[in-house]
């Protein structure tokens, strides 16, 4: 391995290390510049045991209850919530939907951008071959 496949991987892992727990770099740059194929989850911080666990950002919308795994207490999650960790984690889970949405359209474009091509049934030349000897 050379010393710049070396430092691209050390610079993939310094961020998937620290600029997504610190939410520096958008999931959508990393993805696109790095290769990485992030998850749809979002990092969810209990309100009652202060621990953090993961659930899909699909799922957190205005009206979702889900229960810590760690103490049990039910978190209710909408966007006009006082806690700040459930502002965090539906403010990232809006985030990660809108740049998988994003990362989807940008690869739909691409395959649109193929050109097409014809691929069908052509006529064959013995049916037209057999219209002219009944003449």
């Amino acid at each position: 391995m050379n010393s710049a496949a070396i430092a691209s991987d050390r610079l993939r892992d310094f961020l998937i290390r620290n600029c997504f727990l610190k939410e520096i770099v958008s999931p959508l740059i990393v993805r696109r510049y790095f290769g990485i194929d992030m998850e749809d989850s979002v990092q969810i911080r209990c309100t009652r045991c202060k621990n953090v666990f993961r659930d899909r950002a699909k799922r957190l919308q205005n009206g979702y209850s889900r229960q810590c795994p760690s103490c049990e207490i039910v978190l209710f999650f909408d966007e006009d919530s006082h806690d700040a960790n459930i502002k965090r984690a539906m403010r990232m889970a809006r985030r990660a939907r809108k740049d998988m949405r994003e990362s989807e359209s940008v690869s739909a474009r691409k395959t649109a951008a193929v050109p097409r091509q014809y691929g069908g049934r052509s006529r064959s030349n013995a049916r037209s071959s057999e219209d002219q000897d009944d003449d």
